[in-house]
């Protein structure tokens, strides 16, 4: 086990420095791409598996890439929290377990949330695609503004104006086969989002620190005192609530954090049935 005497302790340790200068670096290549007209994104992000743009190793490349270089400010947000959160539990981790067994848990912890991540999206689009066929057999005003409402897309601008157009001519054929066109566009463009981020592997970070060091204190907005563990069950709750409601436009993977967090205990489990403190 890592040696905790004074000295030893690095606050900045050699695989969390160099998973966050990674992560910097392709945020950097994202913009800089991206005013060229290349989106990295399609090539390193995560998609969906029946998507063309899906490549096996976007498994491992996802987590390493944040944002989208059209939103700069979203784009920060959320490469410094998980960065901040990276330091300030994995150094903790990293520390105590040394550097190869820091990292096999770290991506492999991350390697488990797409995989989660991908599974749900395989249950969503079957389900949503299943429907559409089911539509498309009767596509009227009524069955429109009922797929739209059970689907959450009577929250975008789009379904809703052709909702209106359409009751103003209910009889009219057109808008139905306008119906079938924008939903089939919708399919489409959810099978080719990319997914990115390091919060998945992040969150196993955070989970294992709360199941490790379970009463140490964290301090919310740097003011309120709370133990590790309640935070981290915190977590599961609002992520598990937050996957399961699934908003129209909430583009968060929820059950990702939630795979992040599920291979971080399997592996705190395993490792402490078998009582390894190293992989050498």
């Amino acid at each position: 086990m890592t040696d905790f005497r004074p000295g030893r302790f690095q606050v900045l340790p050699t695989v969390v420095k160099n998973l966050i200068i990674i992560n910097v670096i392709l945020v950097v290549a994202q913009f800089v791409f991206g005013r060229a007209g290349v989106d990295l994104a399609d090539y390193l992000g995560l998609h969906y598996w029946k998507s063309s743009l899906f490549k096996p190793w976007q498994l491992i490349t996802h987590m390493f890439m944040h944002g989208s270089f059209d939103d700069i400010n979203g784009t920060i947000m959320h490469i410094f929290f998980n960065m901040f959160s990276l330091w300030m539990f994995g150094s903790i981790l990293e520390n105590l377990w040394g550097p190869k067994r820091f990292l096999i848990f770290y991506l492999i912890c991350g390697l488990g949330a797409a995989l989660l991540h991908l599974g749900v999206l395989g249950f969503e689009y079957n389900a949503l695609a299943d429907a559409f066929n089911q539509y498309q057999d009767n596509p009227t005003l009524d069955q429109y503004l009922l797929f739209i409402r059970k689907h959450g897309l009577d929250q975008y601008q789009p379904f809703q104006d052709l909702a209106l157009r359409w009751e103003d001519s209910p009889s009219s054929i057109g808008f139905a086969n306008n119906s079938n066109s924008l939903i089939n566009q919708y399919i489409t463009l959810k099978v080719n989002e990319a997914t990115v981020g390091a919060s998945g592997a992040v969150f196993g970070i955070l989970f294992a620190f709360g199941y490790l060091f379970p009463n140490t204190l964290l301090y919310l907005y740097f003011l309120v005192p709370i133990k590790a563990k309640y935070v981290v069950g915190a977590f599961v709750l609002i992520e598990l609530f937050s996957g399961i409601r699934n908003s129209a436009g909430d583009n968060v993977a929820h059950f990702a954090h939630l795979g992040g967090m599920l291979v971080a205990f399997i592996l705190l489990k395993v490792w402490n049935k078998h009582n390894r403190q190293n992989f050498y």
